[in-house]
């Protein structure tokens, strides 16, 4: 159900488009390793020195829907969400692109809203096209560790329970003639509410076959927090992340969080995470994480662990709100932005047409439509460098092929796969 939305949505939107400016980033309490800054880490500058990458964009595959995440079948072969509701197959070197049928009935569209009912300076107007969708729809694409043999296809996605009613689903269905068959939901986050904002939904399967899955808070106002707040309160199925059995049943080695709390859960403490991946040789799950203004992350995911959101931030809380005084103990970013960076679906770097990016994470930014080079040492982020800078596109997904190539996914109303290349190697 689409509608243009108008009055307090609009208002809604206005204090988020006021965003971006700078702070002084607050303390959070210790219980990991270091954290480190971005003012006391090194963020290297693009080099033009012989023998130094230099990463160029082309263009794949457009007019897509805003693309959100893809997971390749062969090296040119692929499922690809749409946001919008469609899950494609789509062909690298052809340009085919066939929808999968047998969807969820319950996945909700995306509201749309129309930017020139906002004031002309509105960041929405100027960097984010004329219509612009809410955070609903088609999220997240996982494939089976044993995909070959049992063809499990992993969706997750924003579910409507009624006119105003949505949550977060996991499910999993059968590929087989280009349709999902016999669909199993695996994982529920409610309460379903009207708030379309922040349900996560990113998928990875962990090194241990089990499936992690990112769950928001559902808040846009910091001021909206019960007096328990949702992303702490462990009986809550929001702000969480989850750890499941391939067929959503629970894992008996999952951390406990005590009598009350939910089936599955894994860490609290989370704000608006959607990217996951796994290190393929230490077995670490790397997250990013969305701020209020600025605070944006990338976390390490460990067992039991406490993000820390509400309590502590390392941007500004939005609207005056003060959190409540806890004793708690916390686990720190492993590296936090002074500015705003919108990080979403991260991938890790092996391949060859970049020798020197070998072991690197790369991070994309949807606020300026960057890819970061995330240098990491252990669990501990040692540099980085932003490149490919496109104010005018948000860069949703980094995808990396069988083969090592690399991709991104525009979230856009004309959405790109887009190809990023090593002009070095064509000379």
């Amino acid at each position: 159900m689409k509608a243009l939305l108008t009055g307090f949505s609009l208002l809604l939107l206005l204090s988020f488009c006021t965003c971006d400016r700078a702070f002084d980033s607050q303390g959070v309490k210790q219980s990991g390793s270091q954290v480190v800054r971005e003012s006391d880490s090194q963020v290297v500058k693009q080099s033009g020195s012989p023998g130094v990458a230099r990463p160029v964009k082309e263009t794949v595959m457009a007019g897509l829907r805003r693309p959100w995440s893809m997971k390749f079948l062969t090296e040119d072969e692929a499922l690809l969400n749409e946001k919008d509701g469609q899950l494609l197959r789509v062909n690298l070197m052809t340009g085919d692109r066939i929808p999968v049928k047998g969807l969820p009935a319950d996945l909700a569209d995306s509201l749309l809203f129309d930017t020139l009912a906002l004031p002309p300076n509105s960041a929405f107007n100027s960097a984010h096209g004329k219509r612009v969708k809410f955070n609903a729809g088609l999220f997240d694409i996982c494939l089976d560790p044993e995909f070959e043999q049992n063809q499990w296809v992993y969706l997750s996605y924003a579910a409507q329970e009624s006119i105003h009613g949505y949550g977060l689903r996991v499910v999993r269905g059968r590929l087989a003639d280009d349709a999902l068959t016999g669909l199993e939901t695996l994982l529920t986050v409610g309460p379903f509410t009207p708030v379309l904002f922040h349900f996560g939904g990113g998928l990875t399967f962990g090194a241990d076959g089990k499936l992690y899955v990112t769950a928001g808070e559902r808040l846009f106002f910091d001021s909206e927090q019960p007096a328990e707040t949702v992303a702490q309160n462990v009986a809550d199925r929001r702000g969480k992340i989850y750890r499941i059995n391939p067929d959503g049943s629970i894992p008996a080695d999952n951390p406990g969080f005590g009598p009350d709390a939910v089936p599955g859960l894994y860490a609290r403490g989370i704000r608006a995470a959607q990217g996951l991946a796994l290190h393929p040789h230490t077995g670490d799950i790397w997250f990013t994480e969305h701020g209020t203004i600025q605070g944006d992350e990338i976390n390490v995911l460990r067992a039991g662990a406490n993000y820390g959101w509400p309590l502590e931030t390392t941007g500004k809380y939005r609207g005056g709100y003060s959190p409540p005084e806890l004793d708690v103990v916390t686990t720190r970013p492993a590296w936090y932005w002074l500015q705003t960076v919108a990080p979403t679906g991260l991938a890790w770097y092996f391949g060859d047409e970049f020798p020197s990016w070998r072991g690197d994470l790369l991070v994309p930014g949807l606020s300026r439509g960057s890819l970061w080079r995330v240098r990491t040492e252990g669990r501990t982020v040692k540099s980085l460098e932003e490149l490919l800078v496109d104010d005018r596109s948000r860069t949703r997904k980094v995808v990396i092929s069988p083969e090592g190539k690399i991709y991104l996914l525009t979230d856009e109303e004309d959405g790109k796969i887009i190809r990023v290349r090593n002009k070095n190697n064509e000379q």
